[in-house]
């Protein structure tokens, strides 16, 4: 076996270890922190494919802002059990219906799908390089970008909403 094949595992096995961490975490906070060690090593994979720029922007939006948001979202809503409401056993049962239909799915388009096997097209054009990627993203994507941007402030703005405290009413 050679090194990056037993990196590539050991990478693989962090990354879905701490995915499997943060579903089945009680604490919040204990889930968040799974989800950064996630990020990381998805990071690590980034750089395995030479991707150096896309690990580093990886590491400073999810690991960094989104984190942060989530942190923020989880203080502000002071989720604690003694108030959160039990769960029916009937809404219990059909999330593990759906995660198991979403399962078949997703085994399903894995196996129907093909791997391209031929020669990949190349126009000697570096795809690393940043100023590359800014044309790109400013250019075809940059609705996508900007609807991105909307969705995360009309979620933090949700976020902030949805701990508020309400006014109690004096009985006087």
């Amino acid at each position: 076996m050679s090194a990056t094949l037993i990196i590539f595992c050991v990478m693989a096995a962090i990354t879905l270890a701490s995915a499997l961490m943060t579903i089945l975490s009680k604490n919040t906070i204990h889930s968040a922190i799974y989800l950064v060690i996630s990020f990381f090593s998805i990071a690590g994979h980034y750089l395995m494919f030479n991707a150096q720029f896309l690990a580093v922007v990886h590491i400073i939006v999810y690991s960094g802002a989104i984190m942060v948001l989530f942190l923020f979202t989880i203080m502000l809503m002071n989720l604690n059990k003694e108030n959160e409401p039990h769960k029916a056993a009937l809404s219990k049962i059909a999330a593990v219906v759906a995660a198991c239909i979403l399962a078949l799915v997703l085994l399903a388009a894995f196996v129907k799908s093909k791997p391209i096997v031929g020669e990949y097209p190349t126009t000697g054009e570096d795809f690393q390089s940043i100023k590359v990627l800014g044309q790109v993203l400013m250019n075809e994507y940059m609705v996508p970008f900007e609807f991105a941007t909307v969705l995360l402030l009309t979620a933090m703005i949700g976020a902030v909403l949805l701990s508020k405290k309400e006014k109690t009413q004096r009985n006087g």
